[in-house]
């Protein structure tokens, strides 16, 4: 039964204490406190389209700049106060449009916004050629979601300033992997910053389809950037082809093994981290793939697995793993305002007018 409002008001109290596990951010910034201006400088002006533009070291300077930007090291509250950032949401978002225009906020800057397709010129008939012309005119930055994976290409093709793309139909969704890969090396920063002897590298579980979902896409490609220290990755899914020829072609150059498998219940015990999803967006609408992989406070997990979902769910994944040190997904959520930052700051070439001289390698 749902309680009235008023009773759950009345029985509310106001606490600072986070659900789940919420790894320290100085765990990324304790081995090389050092922030290399050269390394991120090659993101000044450039779009961000794909996980693939990633390598390891551009990687990890930007996940130590979200570090000290979430322990609020130094002021940034004016660091973009002259730009203007576009979010342009053709499809339905919560986390990712509002973490993109929290984070401009927070940098000083203002937003304008497109959240339904139907109030755009899109409606009309317009191209999205177009559309990008117009955004030069009316943004600094432009932060973009669409049904259709050729999107972000299409409007690029007039576009002169920068395209965050905050998920382009099945195909990618890299600053969501980013948010991904920021709250996985604050619970183990060792995976980035040294090489774990061989019986402590990791087992990696991703159940969804690589190869039409676009979250599970762009994580299994910064994946393998970790390949030191990644044993095995198991693709759980009930499709014969979930890799998609793309992504085989990346998965077969790289060391790390790939396995699949249909049965996660008696893989648990050896999985230390497990990413799910279980929605894709496919031509007309949303699929749901959640019925055969789902995971509740009875799933037999290593004690220390840890949980990561990009959202949202549903029975996937159970409430009741909520108040549990496997709950890492709420803390992926939570940190994507922070990499959402850094990623404006770099992308403006803003880094030294908030990074102090010491702090710079």
């Amino acid at each position: 039964m749902i309680r009235p409002a008023a009773q759950v008001a009345s029985e509310q109290t106001f606490n600072n204490e986070q659900i789940g596990n919420c790894p320290d951010p100085a765990g990324l910034i304790a081995h090389s406190p050092k922030i290399r201006l050269d390394v991120l400088e090659r993101l000044r002006g450039q779009s961000i389209l794909s996980s693939a533009q990633f390598d390891k070291p551009l990687l990890c300077e930007l996940l130590k700049l979200a570090a000290y930007l979430q322990l609020k090291k130094f002021p940034v509250a004016h660091a973009l106060e002259d730009r203007i950032m576009a979010a342009a949401f053709f499809e339905p978002s919560t986390r990712t449009r509002l973490s993109f225009e929290s984070a401009m906020l927070h940098l000083g800057g203002k937003t304008i916004s497109v959240s339904d397709a139907k109030t755009t010129g899109v409606a009309k008939g317009e191209s999205l050629r177009d559309i990008g012309q117009m955004f030069n005119s009316y943004a600094d930055v432009v932060a973009v979601r669409h049904t259709e994976q050729s999107a972000v290409q299409e409007l690029c093709e007039y576009l002169r300033i920068p395209l965050l793309n905050g998920g382009n139909g099945s195909d990618e969704h890299p600053s969501q992997a980013i948010a991904d890969w920021y709250a996985l090396l604050k619970w183990r920063p060792e995976i980035a910053f040294g090489k774990l002897p061989e019986k402590f590298r990791l087992n990696i579980g991703i159940i969804g389809t690589p190869g039409n979902m676009r979250t599970v896409k762009s994580f299994l490609m910064l994946a393998l950037l970790f390949h030191d220290n990644i044993d095995h990755i198991t693709i759980f899914s009930e499709m014969a082809d979930p890799l998609g020829e793309e992504i085989r072609e990346m998965t077969n150059a790289n060391p790390i093994s790939i396995n699949f498998s249909q049965d996660l219940k008696q893989s648990l015990e050896y999985l230390d981290v497990i990413y799910m999803n279980a929605i894709a967006f496919l031509g007309d609408g949303y699929r749901f793939f959640g019925d055969a992989f789902t995971l509740n406070s009875s799933s037999k997990l290593k004690d220390d697995t840890v949980i990561l979902h990009p959202l949202a769910r549903g029975d996937e994944l159970d409430i009741s793993l909520d108040n549990t040190q496997h709950n890492l997904y709420f803390n992926q959520a939570d940190g994507a305002v922070w990499v959402r930052q850094a990623l404006l700051l770099t992308v403006f070439g803003s880094v030294p007018k908030v990074v102090p001289d010491e702090l710079i390698a």
